[in-house]
């Protein structure tokens, strides 16, 4: 097995299990492996060391790993959240956050897609977006 150290186009950092180096590259050709915090697929591999077992970094030499680590929780438990608080309205995004800001539909928190050409159409006309982007991971239905 092969741990391999990676990181997306946006500098998220996480690791990837591989039964070996080929299909690391076989998965990564294919489009199959993704940040698990914003979804992208333009992933690279990391320098990394081999991992040996000697005990806890000294104190005078702080791991940065946990830190990253600790912030991607807090990032997926923060979209979660999200998520259970607004309604998926897909595609729709636009027209009903419209039907929103007008009083033509009940004020709750939404989410949804829009096109960059959208988003700016409604902030034009004072209305707040905020382009998320939400882990894939947190989009499936849990078993």
């Amino acid at each position: 097995m092969k741990v391999l150290n990676l990181q997306c186009a946006l500098g998220h950092g996480f690791e990837g299990w591989f039964a070996s180096n080929e299909a690391f590259e076989t998965q990564l050709a294919g489009g199959l492996v993704e940040c698990p915090v914003c979804s992208d697929t333009r992933i690279t591999k990391l320098l990394s060391a081999p991992r040996l077992n000697l005990g806890a970094p000294a104190p005078s030499q702080p791991s940065e790993q946990p830190v990253a680590t600790e912030a991607s929780a807090r990032w997926m438990k923060a979209a979660r959240e999200l998520m259970a608080r607004t309604e998926d309205v897909g595609e729709r995004f636009a027209d009903e956050a419209r039907r929103i800001h007008y009083g033509e539909a009940a004020d709750r928190g939404i989410r949804g897609q829009a096109t960059r050409e959208q988003a700016e159409a409604l902030a034009e006309e004072g209305i707040p977006v905020l382009q998320l982007p939400i882990p894939a991971v947190l989009k499936e239905t849990l078993q």
